[in-house]
């Protein structure tokens, strides 16, 4: 279910209400909201409900026999190694299994076997992969590692960890939140006047965020360039890529604006996912602000096992972190390429650092001038390197990738050029780095200082213009399809 359609709107107006009603009665209120949630993710495929279901059963069952084997610590460390183990199998058949099979296929062709005996054998290619599986996934992990890392945390009750698992807000697409986040909230929810206004604030954001940016630029220029991209000249090639990374800012940091919004009109506060990405200075400094709660979850349970900067290469780490995270996405090579020149920019960042400490005079602090040329320059450099790799993460192959790239870096390109509306559509988005912050907590403020039924006023009629100045139909959210 779309968060931008009338049946979403519905749905939610009945789960406020009923909620409201429901707020001084816990075991009650949980009941109801697992109704909600089950209710929302089933009509996204009923079919996967009982993956849903395996998933927080899993990981519950993983605390409750940890929680059985304390004292024990390598009862406990194989209980929680089959419970990463079973999650990785799972995402594995869902997201790599047309890729593995393929795989094998080359491997029997290559050997003179009969590629169609293993056709025969092993089911079709063509298996759905379930909405949200990755981002709930992770977070069903993040309840066992945790309680294997603080073993004296109790477990929780079945139907708690199950609510975690598949609050409706965040199943779809994050933000990917913490069992020490969710849980407490669950007996203790609260509401004062200025959540409600940010709450309404965040959800109206995230719809002119969606629905006017980025469906704007989706439609009139990164769809086509992105699939046909020898038919545009070298400008347009340029402009679709400037625009592809406001598309995919506006569009997921909108789904995240909507998400924390829905959840904190309904009393719970769920964690930032974005931060002004575009306004980062260097690679480690965007990973900061886009996606928060992914870039927390692959430093705290994959960077930091694998060794992180005090044990084994660190750049090492960097990379294969960020490599599994590119695949994280998807069973595509463009994808690895992606997350692995990411992990590659961030070993470059540590490496200045590194050689910054040791060649920069202590004391020396360079005159203004100079100052601001670096942070320019850095800039500049960091949305560049940032904006070019999204042609992998957006592109259809690897071939396509590669001749955007190619009609760019080879300037003088002919071809069709663009709509000229595209040019303020983008600066739009780079302007909300800048001012998005200032302009929302002065429309709460403002909103604060109105009468309740003025407020109404002015939300329905902020929502209906933006909702009429968006396309007949929106598109799903980019981050649906991991």
């Amino acid at each position: 279910m779309n968060f931008v359609t009338l049946e979403f709107a519905t749905f939610f107006l009945f789960v406020l209400v009923a909620g409201w009603l429901l707020r001084e009665r816990g075991g009650e209120y949980r009941a109801f909201l697992l109704v909600c949630n089950l209710f929302f993710y089933a009509l996204a495929g009923m079919a996967f409900v009982p993956l849903l279901l395996a998933v927080a059963v899993l990981n519950w069952g993983a605390v409750h026999l940890m929680s059985r084997f304390s004292g024990q610590p390598r009862k406990r460390k194989g209980v929680i190694a089959l419970d990463v183990a079973l999650h990785v199998a799972l995402l594995a058949f869902f997201k790599y299994y047309e890729f593995i099979i393929l795989g094998l296929e080359s491997l029997a062709s290559a050997a003179g076997l009969d590629t169609g005996i293993l056709r025969h054998a092993l089911p079709s290619m063509e298996i759905l992969f379930p909405v949200g599986l990755s981002f709930y996934t992770f977070q069903g992990l993040s309840y066992a590692i945790d309680h294997y890392r603080c073993p004296d945390e109790p477990p929780r009750a079945f139907l708690d960890v199950l609510l975690f698992v598949s609050f409706f807000p965040t199943i779809l697409a994050g933000p990917i939140m913490r069992a020490r986040q969710f849980l407490p909230q669950l007996g203790h929810r609260t509401w004062d006047s200025r959540d409600l206004q940010e709450g309404f604030a965040l959800i109206l954001s995230g719809l002119f965020k969606k629905v006017v940016i980025a469906s704007y630029l989706s439609e009139h220029i990164v769809r086509d360039v992105f699939e046909s991209p020898e038919f545009y000249s070298s400008w347009t090639i340029l402009a679709a890529v400037y625009a592809y990374s406001i598309q995919i800012f506006c569009d997921f940091s909108g789904y995240s604006d909507m998400a924390i919004g829905v959840g904190r009109l309904m009393g719970f506060r769920l964690p930032e996912n974005f931060r002004s990405p575009y306004l980062a200075l260097n690679i480690q400094d965007f990973w900061r602000r886009w996606h928060i709660t992914l870039s927390l979850w692959l430093r705290d349970y994959l960077y930091i096992p694998l060794g992180g900067s005090r044990r084994g290469n660190r750049y090492l780490n960097l990379i294969i972190t960020m490599a599994l995270g590119g695949l994280w996405h998807g069973s595509n090579i463009r994808l690895l390429v992606w997350g692995v020149m990411h992990g590659v920019g961030l070993g470059v960042v540590h490496a200045f650092h590194e050689l910054k400490k040791r060649f920069w005079p202590d004391g020396f602090t360079p005159s203004p001038a100079l100052h601001w040329c670096g942070v320019g320059a850095s800039w500049l450099l960091t949305f560049h390197f940032v904006s070019f790799l999204w042609v992998f993460f957006r592109a259809e192959d690897m071939e396509r990738s590669l001749e955007i790239l190619r009609r760019v870096f080879v300037f003088g390109q002919p071809g069709e050029g663009f709509p000229l509306l595209v040019i303020p559509a983008v600066l739009i988005g780079l302007a909300l780095q800048l001012f998005g912050a200032r302009l929302f907590a002065a429309f709460v403020d403002a909103q604060e200082r109105l009468p309740w039924a003025v407020q109404a006023v002015v939300l329905a009629l902020v929502g209906g213009f933006i909702l009429k100045m968006g396309p007949d139909g929106v598109m799903p959210f980019i981050y649906f399809q991991f």
